[in-house]
């Protein structure tokens, strides 16, 4: 049995930041990881070009049952701190609206620095490692795996959630967590695309524009019968957030920025078998009013002989035309003069307000992250350490805390895991001594 201070189960972003921090507090430290090799998650980030701070922080920037718990945490590590642990591990910025990326312009490079410190701290690396227990014992906790058993006075969990499963996030480490008594909020897909039930979007694929995004969810009441909690009835749909910028219409429903970031609240929605519908606005910087005046002069005054169609051309994207005047009840080839205000004003809030039922997600495969993970209220937001069981602390994706687009989730890998590495290594070598 190998005997060490620090172990960390997980090679991504937060394991290897635990990994560096606590080797760097003189703590003997091993690394666990199931695949063949570390780091895989992390190649794919930003597109392979791995924005990997944002100089915009603060909690609004992160989300969870109690999005707080990230305070105590980027006190400790937080963005200025990052960005000079990866510049002393030759990491240079270059910084474009305030979002962070390696000045080589390729997540390899973020991943190679990590890898190297690893290896100047003497942290010992197992890949194709799987785990087959871990026992609680008096004198620290007990690691059985396929390359053998560890015993250690700190463990780190760091296994991330389930997307992007083939990078390695596939579930494995939950019962172990679990055993230790430990509770997960409902894991969903978050950062996703979102599927529509409309028929219409094989004839909108490919659009891609600036639009404004609302997304209602069915707000579900409850009441009190017999002192059991039972559905009483939906009473309608309620805002829960918005988002403006590029959104991409695809074949099965909506893509893009915006649609990444209202996702989590969707898919959580949808688990809890609640509705959930979006809105668009295809024209947000025109109100209704504006646009009905426009819409006037194009179909009255300046139609020359067009029809209805053909008075939106220049407008929207051809096959963005002919579902819009579908929805609005117009029919397309009828003369543009012919159209009534009625039927304007029901084209305008088609444009503005352009109905979609979500009915799921692109699923754990192509998400970026998740929504849910382990309890942080079964976690000390200081030290990042269990409250239930002594000696085992978490970082990364496992939490229940995941980040807007825009560097935030791997800041939150980088902040927890070095928050995790340093409390554990001052755990694990208070207790040799």
């Amino acid at each position: 049995m190998i005997d060490t201070d620090v172990t960390v189960i997980g090679g991504g972003p937060a394991g290897l930041t635990a990994a560096i921090a606590a080797a760097r507090c003189g703590a003997k430290t091993i690394l666990i990881e199931h695949m063949d090799r570390i780091g895989r998650k992390l190649l794919s980030t930003g597109n392979g070009k791995c924005n990997y701070t944002n100089a915009v922080q603060g909690v609004s920037c992160y989300r969870g049952e109690n999005p707080a718990f990230v305070l105590p945490v980027m006190e400790q590590f937080g963005m200025e701190d990052t960005v000079r642990f990866f510049e002393e591990l030759g990491i240079y910025p270059r910084v474009r609206r305030g979002y962070y990326y390696p000045a080589s312009g390729q997540a390899a490079s973020v991943l190679d620095v990590l890898r190297m410190e690893c290896d100047y701290q003497n942290v010992e690396v197992y890949t194709s490692c799987v785990l087959s227990s871990i026992e609680k014992r008096a004198h620290g906790i007990e690691i059985s795996t396929n390359k053998g058993a560890f015993s250690t006075k700190s463990l780190i969990f760091a296994p991330g959630l389930l997307a992007a499963p083939k990078t390695g996030s596939d579930g494995s480490a939950f019962p172990y967590i679990e055993a230790l008594g430990h509770h997960f909020v409902d894991i969903v897909p978050a950062l996703v695309q979102l599927q529509g039930k409309q028929a219409f979007f094989k004839e909108l694929a490919g659009i891609r524009a600036e639009m404004a995004l609302e997304l209602y969810i069915e707000n579900v009441q409850f009441h009190l019968k017999e002192n059991k909690a039972e559905v009483s009835f939906a009473a309608g749909y309620e805002c829960a957030c918005s988002e403006r910028g590029e959104l991409q219409l695809t074949e099965y429903g909506i893509s893009g920025i915006p649609v990444f970031q209202v996702s989590r609240y969707a898919t959580r929605a949808l688990h809890e078998k609640r509705g959930v519908y979006a809105k668009i606005d295809f024209l947000p910087d025109l109100t209704e009013d504006a646009l009905f005046a426009l819409l006037l002069e194009r179909f009255y005054v300046n139609a020359h002989g067009k029809d209805a169609a053909q008075a939106l051309i220049g407008l929207f994207p051809k096959k963005l035309i002919d579902v819009l005047l579908k929805e609005a009840g117009i029919a397309l080839h009828i003369p543009a003069e012919q159209v009534k205000k009625p039927g304007l004003w029901k084209l305008v809030r088609t444009v503005k307000q352009f109905r979609v039922d979500v009915v799921g997600s692109k699923g754990m495969d192509a998400a970026q992250v998740c929504a849910g993970g382990v309890d942080t209220g079964e976690v000390d937001a200081g030290t990042l350490e269990s409250k239930l069981t002594a000696g085992i602390y978490f970082a990364g994706e496992i939490l229940d805390i995941d980040g807007t687009c825009g560097g935030y989730n791997l800041q939150w890998a980088w902040s927890s895991g070095y928050v995790a590495g340093i409390h554990a290594a001052g755990k694990g070598k208070q207790e040799k001594a």
